[in-house]
């Protein structure tokens, strides 16, 4: 604190002395004006000439183009433009379509095959694909490159205009090339209601004293969701928790608030909000999040690489300001926040506003949060899926039948040494498989006995999820 100090005696100023002080403050103050008043002349002087520039362009392509162009054409290519220019995935200029779209995904069903995906370039890479839904049981992953759909190349296309291809009505089909790595492949999956609710739980068998949650986004309903379904825990038993953010592409950053509060004592920082200027909101636990409602018992969180934005800013509260352990992989990293700005046509531009930093002031962009304790499914789990355009037979020998291999050997299935080459002992694992799996015995891996394979496949990954028995260990 500055303390001012007192004088003796007071002094006196004449007239003149107080006119020519007035008459100074007068100057440097008009002054000041003058120089704020000239900068905004400069800023709207610039801004017409960059306006101007954009205006003849316009002009000279609608009048002067070798064929006729439509107006909207060329204006949204004009506003695609300036967000392109800013290299950032996030920002984006939504048609009426595309904007319908975000809505929905916000706060209603819509059908499609339940993958997040974003801009990467000049590709549309899958975020993470939703617990349950055609994306995941297809096997598709966090950081898949989308090439195509239904045959047709994506390159260039905007996240809105890559999802609205997608999606379509309940049980067509649609089919993906997705480039995984140094290798692509084909899906072809069938498009279903993608569900509403985004909570679920249950009492962990054998531990009747330990509730597991597991979040699959973050809409408009799911603290509400989350708060009834630890409720019902509780009633049943439920003393410790195990809170799974595994692919939660994340979403409303309310949500992760209200979520979050839930476990963080009051007064503690479950966000900070850095604005251009440097500038912070913090955001603390309280009562204005959670209603009162806490959880005192001891809290666990999982994550991996497609938990991102809403899905970290919940982690990083509870692991940073409650102590919570962070079980599995490193997360996504997204660590900016967005905001919609509609328009009367019922278009929108969303567009990046601000870093969100963590408790600690940490800014997790590209870098994601590092787990307290490493744990992942079985080395399989990330295997590439099997290119399903072909039939493997016995005597030939590629890449996509070596993976036929690991994961016949994974079901105890013994394909021998995965090594690509189409064996007799190979002939023998698929007759197997097929006669456990009541499909055609032909020996030959058809479409329908490789989906049938993955299918099982996936069956067993999330059964032996070591994450999860990770977390179960760290309650005990």
């Amino acid at each position: 604190m500055f303390k001012q100090k007192k004088t003796k005696t007071a002094k006196r100023f004449g007239w003149l002395t107080i006119i020519c002080s007035s008459l100074t403050c007068l100057i440097v103050g008009g002054g000041i004006v003058f120089l704020f008043m000239n900068h905004q002349l400069q800023e709207a002087e610039a801004t017409n000439q960059s306006l101007g520039k954009i205006s003849t362009v316009y002009s000279a392509l609608y009048n002067n183009y070798y064929k006729s162009v439509s107006r909207t054409k060329l204006v949204n290519g004009a506003l695609n433009g300036m967000v392109d220019s800013l290299g950032d995935p996030f920002s984006e200029y939504m048609s009426k379509s595309e904007t319908e779209s975000l809505s929905n995904t916000i706060s209603s069903s819509f059908t499609g095959i339940g993958a997040e995906v974003q801009k990467s370039g000049s590709h549309i890479q899958i975020i993470s694909p939703i617990k349950g839904t055609p994306a995941e049981k297809a096997g598709l992953k966090a950081k898949d490159i989308i090439e195509k759909i239904d045959g047709k190349s994506i390159t260039g296309y905007s996240v809105n205009k890559a999802v609205s291809l997608i999606r379509g009505k309940k049980g067509t089909s649609v089919t993906l090339t997705i480039k995984r790595g140094d290798q692509s492949f084909t899906k072809t999956l069938k498009r279903a209601t993608i569900p509403v609710k985004t909570v679920s739980g249950k009492i962990v068998k054998n531990h009747p004293t330990v509730g597991y949650v597991q979040v699959s986004t973050f809409s408009e309903n799911t603290a509400k969701e989350f708060k009834a379904e630890l409720k019902s825990l509780q009633k049943k038993g439920a003393k410790s928790f195990i809170i799974d953010m595994r692919d939660n592409p994340g979403g409303l950053m309310d949500q992760a608030l209200k979520m979050s509060s839930i476990f963080v004592k009051n007064g503690k920082v479950l966000l900070r909000v850095q604005q251009r200027t440097g500038a912070q909101q913090v955001y603390r636990a309280g009562k204005k999040y959670d209603s009162g409602y806490k959880i005192t018992g001891k809290t666990v969180v999982l994550i991996n690489s497609g938990s991102a934005s809403a899905a970290e800013i919940f982690s990083a509260a509870l692991h940073q300001s409650a102590g919570d352990q962070l079980i599995g992989t490193k997360s996504y990293g997204k660590g900016t926040v967005q905001n919609t700005l509609p328009f009367s046509d019922q278009t929108e531009l969303k567009m990046t506003i601000a870093k969100w930093l963590t408790p600690n002031g940490d800014w997790i962009n590209h870098k994601g949060l590092q787990p307290t304790i490493k744990a992942d499914y079985p080395s399989y789990a990330y295997q590439t899926a099997i290119d399903t355009q072909k039939t493997y037979q016995q005597g030939q020998v590629s890449n996509q039948i070596k993976k036929m291999q690991v994961l016949l050997n994974a079901m105890q299935y013994s394909a021998g040494q995965a090594n690509g080459y189409f064996s007799d002992q190979t002939v023998a694992a698929v007759k197997k498989f097929q006669q456990d799996n009541k499909l055609t015995v032909s020996g030959k891996a058809d479409a329908q006995t490789i989906n049938k394979l993955e299918e099982k496949v996936a069956e067993q990954i999330s059964q032996r999820d070591n994450a999860y028995q990770a977390a179960i260990n760290a309650l005990k």
